[in-house]
């Protein structure tokens, strides 16, 4: 049974850290692109931030480049690291994985597998 599980999400305060989780199982991260996006409250779902195993690629939404960093684990876990957070960070973050060819790899259309999500709140 393929699932993703976030974990890690709170209340925080500007400027402040949260680490958040992604917790894999009934698959192997070693050939997916894998990703984390989020949701604020009356906007679309947008990509933060992406990993390919292909040619070992990354990305980062603008607003978040130098404050956050994507990683992942042999066991299968996914981060995102989140420092010096601000209250446009809030929103309903999400990890996902998809096939690594695609032309859409980092895109929400491209993601095959989601996890349900876990709220961050940054309070100024």
């Amino acid at each position: 049974q393929l699932q993703l599980v976030e974990s890690g999400g709170g209340l925080v305060q500007l400027g402040g850290s949260l680490r958040l989780s992604c917790a894999v199982s009934g698959f192997t991260l070693d050939s997916y692109a894998i990703g984390w996006f989020r949701q604020a409250p009356g906007k679309e779902r947008e990509r933060v931030s992406c990993l390919n195993p292909i040619g070992g690629r990354s990305y980062y939404v603008d607003s978040v480049k130098g404050r956050f960093t994507m990683s992942r684990d042999a066991a299968n876990t996914m981060y995102l690291q989140m420092n010096s957070l601000k209250p446009e960070d809030t929103a309903v973050y999400y990890c996902a994985a998809g096939p690594p060819y695609s032309s859409t790899w980092c895109d929400v259309s491209g993601m095959d597998y989601w996890g349900k999500g876990t709220l961050v709140t940054v309070s100024s």
